[in-house]
């Protein structure tokens, strides 16, 4: 009963703040609903009546691949080696080394390699469709646009979105290779584990499901991290300030929101597919 009553006595404006953060972080949420379903609509529209702009996709997915294919591989490798090392340490503590390969293994497929695309998406890709789309916003194109009669939505988020939904998978297993082949030159080279022993109990464990989870895993990743970006930049504001600001916060919401979705999708993977022993 005490802490209702604290509730109830909270200061008025302290629960006008609340109520109006709660709601604009609802009416955010809608119009990026909003714009992901337009975006969808316009992508498969234009491609089932061939009038898809496959030059600007064709530019947006080469632009992705130049801002983060390189640093996925960097960032694979100690990725590897450090599931690696610590997996290593553990089953040897243990007396369970036959199993490394599919504990680091699986540690990378199933949880390493989507995340670390999404903070690649998140950090590079996104942080630069947000700023270009909020420099276009801010010099009025956008606005030039809507009076010429095109959608930007049609123009500019649905050929980054083909691009994006084509390109992640890709991303995400050049992450898983790089990953495991570290872990396995790790484990084989370093902490005596055999090359047979390794593969035997990554292919025991490991499965093409595992590898389909992460890539759906994946391209969900990249859809959420693109359409924060484009929300951002297209309701950028307030000048040179307002961009960097639409980067900011795509970059911090579109990766946060990544994590929150692999946090609900592990949970009915862990459900409804356990994992089995091959």
């Amino acid at each position: 009963m005490a802490l209702v009553d604290r509730v109830v006595r909270l200061p008025a404006p302290l629960i006008t703040w609340g109520l109006d953060l709660v709601f604009s972080g609802l009416r955010t949420f809608g119009r990026a609903l909003k714009l992901a379903v337009a975006a969808f609509g316009f992508l498969f529209r234009d491609l089932i009546r061939l009038r898809h702009p496959w030059r600007e996709t064709i530019q947006q997915g080469w632009f992705i691949v130049s801002v983060t294919a390189i640093p996925a591989v960097l960032v694979a490798i100690p990725f590897g080696v450090i599931v690696s090392v610590q997996v290593g340490s553990l089953t040897q503590q243990v007396g369970a080394t036959s199993v490394a390969g599919a504990a680091g293994g699986l540690g990378v497929i199933r949880q390493g390699a989507p995340m670390v695309t999404a903070l690649l998406l998140g950090g590079a890709a996104g942080s630069a469709i947000a700023s270009d789309l909020g420099a276009r916003t801010i010099r009025e194109e956008v606005d030039a646009m809507r009076t010429m009669g095109i959608d930007p939505v049609r123009r500019l988020v649905a050929p980054r979105l083909a691009a994006m939904i084509v390109l992640t998978p890709m991303l995400c297993l050049l992450i898983i290779f790089m990953g495991v082949f570290t872990g396995y030159v790790i484990a084989v080279g370093f902490q005596g584990v055999t090359p047979g022993s390794y593969l035997t109990s990554f292919a025991a464990f490991a499965s093409m499901g595992d590898l389909v989870v992460a890539i759906v895993k994946s391209v969900i990743f990249g859809v959420i991290v693109l359409i924060v970006a484009c929300q951002r930049g297209l309701e950028a504001m307030h000048g040179p300030k307002g961009v960097a600001n639409a980067v900011n916060a795509a970059v911090v919401i579109g990766v946060m929101a990544a994590f929150g979705v692999n946090l609900v999708i592990t949970q009915l993977v862990s459900m409804f597919m356990p994992q089995r022993v091959g």
